[in-house]
């Protein structure tokens, strides 16, 4: 499904994967905390890097969810991850985890390694904006 979002990306640039260097949009903006890869009860059922980082799409989704939003509706993503190593190693499978849940929409995103999140045993933490159209 096309972004109903305009893309900004100069054209003489390399083309980007996996992200979008900027989007402008209109309308309602959503924003969420950082989210983890905790389950509803707030425990993690892994403490696996990718699961985690599934379970944090998924939780986005549900958050969005309640203001009427949609993946595609996603602005921005923020990554917090404790481990660059983790991330990096594991591209091809946060790929396919982030298509099964956000689909093919690559919002803005940043990715930041941290020494620690306040969660403990969280791998990763995720802040989205998304703006939903007028």
């Amino acid at each position: 499904m096309p972004t109903p979002h305009q893309i900004l990306h100069p054209k003489h640039w390399k083309a980007t994967s996996g992200y979008t260097s900027g989007l402008a949009a209109s309308g309602r903006v959503v924003f969420t905390s950082g989210i983890v890869g905790w389950n509803a009860e707030q425990v993690f059922a892994s403490d696996d890097f990718v699961a985690q980082a599934e379970q944090c799409l998924k939780n986005i989704v549900a958050v969005l969810a309640e203001a009427g939003a949609r993946p595609e509706h996603l602005v921005r993503l923020t990554w917090y991850v404790t481990s660059k190593d983790d991330y990096l190693n594991n591209l091809k499978a946060l790929g396919r985890a982030y298509k099964a849940v956000i689909g093919r929409h690559y919002p803005a995103m940043a990715v930041v390694q941290v020494v620690a999140l306040i969660d403990e045993g969280a791998k990763l933490e995720i802040e989205a904006t998304a703006v939903i159209p007028a």
